[in-house]
């Protein structure tokens, strides 16, 4: 049986969506204010949620189809730095966990329906930038790098919940334990 990279790109996806669903278990409705004491710019472990619902899929598909949910008209580059690095009391917050599965949900469907949309040939065979910058790649390595940005935030909620004093280890990081 022959693997493919779409194949591959698809397991990371399963595998990395399982882990982060399962660290959810560990969150609390009432910590959706907290964020680390010291230091600033943190996200509250809310915002932290909701980057999660959009950290992949979202990416994906603006990488594979070109829409990244612009207004028409308007380009990444035409947008002010504040715009595209908003400090974090300004990005959008989860109203509960319940609604953040939802989210995450939906989100690995577009990862999943993209990655399938962009055809095995084009993940090696087309070579493009972010809109944020960076060298051009190839979509393959483009995906893989959005599903690492799940996984970023996966650890990010990690420390979180260990910070807040959760019973979670290795296993709930990468195995939705």
């Amino acid at each position: 049986m022959t693997i493919t990279l779409t194949d591959l790109l698809k397991q990371e996806v399963e595998g990395m969506y399982h882990a982060t669903e399962g660290l959810l278990k560990h969150v609390d409705n009432d910590k959706l204010d907290w964020k680390p004491a010291t230091g600033k710019n943190w996200m509250t472990t809310g915002q932290v949620l909701h980057h999660l619902t959009n950290a992949c899929g979202m990416c994906v598909k603006g990488f594979v189809s070109g829409d990244w949910g612009m207004p028409p008209g308007q380009k990444f580059e035409d947008l002010p730095p504040e715009a595209m690095m908003p400090p974090a009391e300004k990005l959008p917050s989860v109203k509960s966990v319940d609604d953040c599965r939802k989210m995450l949900a939906e989100d690995k469907i577009v990862a999943l329906k993209f990655i399938t949309e962009a055809g095995e040939n084009n993940l090696l065979g087309k070579n493009l930038s972010a809109p944020w910058g960076g060298p051009p790649m190839t979509l393959f390595q483009q995906i893989s790098h959005m599903i690492g940005h799940l996984g970023q935030h996966k650890g990010q909620l990690f420390y979180y919940l260990k910070l807040q004093g959760k019973d979670v280890n290795t296993m709930t990081l990468y195995a939705g334990a």
